[in-house]
């Protein structure tokens, strides 16, 4: 359902916001009818972004866009990260570089079920970035910020 919620290119829905709207609601149909108060209470979603999905969902031709989507793809839910107990709860991670055992995706999965958000860029608020082969820019912004830089081995032993 999260990369569905990303393909029809909802403005001012990225990937994380993507994910928390799939955990929240469940369905398509329930995203479909949600109201800007309901929208607005979710972690991470504010008035604009709100305002941006009522404002999608209310158009004619994105609604029918849903519907012939709906007949060929088999939308799956998604499971919701029991957070609390995770050993990344409340820490903010970011990937950078080429993992060599994980896809993005898995490393993703992995930092939501461990509790952890995934984020785009690094800041002063992010807890750990984890560095693959041919890291970049955002290993030097970790260094820039002071963030703590990790493996692809010291992650898999702190998500697992």
């Amino acid at each position: 359902m999260p990369r569905l919620i990303i393909a029809v290119s909802i403005p001012q829905v990225g990937e994380e916001t993507a994910y928390d709207l799939a955990e929240h609601f469940g369905t398509l149909k329930k995203l479909e009818k949600a109201e800007f108060e309901e929208l607005k209470a979710i972690n991470g979603v504010g008035d604009i972004v709100a305002h941006s999905i009522v404002e999608w969902f209310s158009d004619k031709h994105n609604r029918e866009l849903i519907k012939r989507l709906q007949k060929v793809l088999t939308i799956q839910r998604v499971a919701k990260p029991t957070k609390s107990l995770g050993p990344m709860t409340g820490k903010t991670v970011v990937l950078t570089g080429t993992l060599s055992t994980l896809s993005r995706d898995e490393a993703k999965t992995l930092i939501r079920k461990a509790g952890g958000d995934v984020s785009s860029s690094v800041s002063k608020e992010t807890d750990f970035v984890v560095a693959g082969e041919n890291p970049g820019e955002k290993y030097d912004a970790a260094q820039k910020f002071g963030v703590r830089i990790l493996t692809e081995k010291e992650f898999l032993k702190m998500a697992r």
